[in-house]
């Protein structure tokens, strides 16, 4: 008989029989005419259907295998010499696939719904450091930007603040594609730099830094979200503009009453715009609170290895001198030059699979 790891527990294959409906049910939904008109919907259900397909690619495998060793299994005991010995040989054979695919299997269903988030709102925020930490700011967005493009992801800028030396006090952005949430998801916290800035006529090297939030953008269906809760006002815009953009009443301004949560946008010149940005915005803040609350419970038993991804939380530190990058969640480190140009992936895979370790401990 095969060891206990050839076998998925009950509870899991149960979990692993809905997931198999959930296909079986986003495949029927994206060859109905009425989603299929509809460009977002139809986008929505591809990403969610392909973040679990070689899943249950690997469930349908597991299944054949296991028939496969029922049949061996009486073949090894019938009376014939010759096929009971090449049964037993095609029998040691399937248990070693098994094992290999239970622990693929358990691996991927952990991070199944990571996968299926497939639009994200990446804020970036100039920390300590002056202009320089504006300037980091800058550098730390077209890290993601190039990294994001080459996995063709669309990116949307939503908000932005421009510094007086170059870079950005503050900018954010919506990113959506397949794997958006189960790459960036680890990326929050603060990203220090030590480098000689174009400023600086010393040659001192100084220490700037710039935080990073990444929230999932939920589905409205997702969020426990009631529009008689939130409070909206239509403004003016404040800050610098023409004289046009600060007397039309274009920016909205958001107030999540139970919770407190408020969001304000004026970026665009259109009313209509900013309203639809302001409530993305707003549902993806309540959703990432409502997140963090469950995420809490969890954390009681045990000490996250990724961390929390809070703001206040230094997960990278970026050494211009030594061009080495220093990820001190799993103490792993790069070239400088070849991760600011995008090529953060190893680094990320890494992260990756230090949160399923944990995610499978929990099975």
């Amino acid at each position: 008989m095969p060891c206990v790891s050839h076998r998925i527990p009950e509870n899991v294959a149960e979990k692993l029989d809905d997931i198999r409906s959930q296909h079986a049910e986003l495949s029927s939904q994206l060859l109905d005419p009425d989603v299929l008109a509809d460009h977002k919907q139809v986008t929505a259900l591809s990403i969610k259907k392909s973040a679990i397909e070689s899943l249950v690619q690997a469930f349908e495998q597991y299944k054949s295998l296991l028939q496969q060793e029922t049949e061996l299994a009486e073949l090894q005991l019938g009376e014939d010499a010759e096929i009971a010995s090449l049964a037993k040989e095609e029998l040691n054979q399937v248990h070693e696939e098994l094992e290999t695919l239970t622990t693929s299997i358990e691996k991927q269903l952990v991070n199944a719904d990571d996968q299926a988030i497939g639009s994200i709102i990446l804020e970036i925020r100039a920390g300590v450091g002056g202009d320089e930490a504006a300037i980091w700011a800058g550098d730390i967005e077209e890290m993601y930007t190039r990294y994001a493009s080459a996995k063709g992801w669309k990116i949307d800028e939503m908000e932005r603040s421009i510094a007086d030396m170059g870079g950005c006090k503050a900018v954010m952005l919506n990113i959506s594609g397949e794997g958006v949430w189960a790459n960036l998801a680890f990326e929050s916290g603060t990203h220090q730099v030590k480098r000689v800035p174009a400023t600086e006529t010393q040659g001192r090297v100084h220490t700037s830094t710039a935080t990073v939030a990444v929230l999932p953008e939920p589905e409205e269906v997702e969020v426990e979200l009631d529009a008689k809760d939130v409070q909206e006002k239509i403004t003016t815009a404040t800050g610098p503009g023409g004289q046009n953009v600060n007397k039309v009443a274009t920016a909205v301004h958001l107030i999540h009453e139970p919770s407190g949560i408020e969001v304000r946008m004026q970026d665009t010149k259109s009313q209509a715009q900013n309203r639809e940005k302001a409530w993305k915005l707003l549902r993806a803040r309540l959703f990432e609170k409502q997140k963090a609350e469950i995420d809490a419970k969890r954390a009681e038993t045990r000490q996250s290895l990724i961390g929390t991804g809070s703001r206040a939380e230094k997960i990278r530190t970026y050494r211009y001198k030594d061009n080495q990058v220093v990820d001190h969640r799993v103490s792993a480190s790069h070239n400088l030059t070849d991760f600011m140009g995008g090529n953060i992936q190893p680094v990320l895979d890494l992260l990756i699979e230090a949160e399923t370790a944990n995610r499978l401990a929990e099975l």
